[in-house]
């Protein structure tokens, strides 16, 4: 039912002035906008990481190889490998956590608004089914997996060089 004339008129599904349910969906938007940002920061953080995370590496083994292979009274550098992989993996993982609570964060307000375009922004599975067959192969793999697993392997390799050297 319409109300008076110079007064809002109330929706009957959601009992709120129409004024009040476009300030809730302006609010929710600006919700969603930061949520994104949140998001989206989170990505060149994981990128560096992992960049950083193999150049280390990629130091230690130059290391190694130079000093002759594998040896006994190296142990500390094959440890300070697996240390510092296994730190990298966390330090990671955290980062990837966030990354996931802002999507879940953004999902609940896009819940809200099924029906609004602006809330949509991250509902790619359309889009990904019309991407190029190659790329869809190459991208169907989520950072999360190889930014998580890389630093695992890297470690479990040291501490198996560690054991190695050890034993010999």
């Amino acid at each position: 039912m319409a109300g008076e004339l110079g007064r809002a008129t109330i929706s009957p599904q959601a009992g709120m002035s129409m004024t009040e349910q476009e300030r809730q969906v302006e609010l929710d938007y600006e919700t969603y906008k930061s949520l994104l940002d949140l998001w989206a920061r989170e990505n060149p953080i994981k990128t560096t990481k992992l960049q950083v995370l193999l150049a280390v590496n990629a130091l230690l083994v130059s290391a190694v190889n130079i000093s002759g292979g594998l040896h006994p009274e190296q142990w500390y550098v094959y440890l300070a490998g697996a240390i510092f992989s296994f730190i990298w993996m966390v330090s990671i993982g955290r980062t990837s956590l966030f990354q996931d609570v802002w999507q879940i964060k953004i999902a609940e307000v896009q819940r809200r608004h099924p029906g609004d375009p602006r809330f949509a922004i991250l509902d790619t599975a359309a889009a990904q089914q019309r991407a190029r067959p190659l790329l869809r192969a190459f991208g169907a793999i989520s950072s999360k997996w190889y930014l998580l697993f890389s630093p695992l392997v890297f470690a479990l390799v040291w501490l198996g060089v560690l054991i190695l050297s050890l034993t010999r």
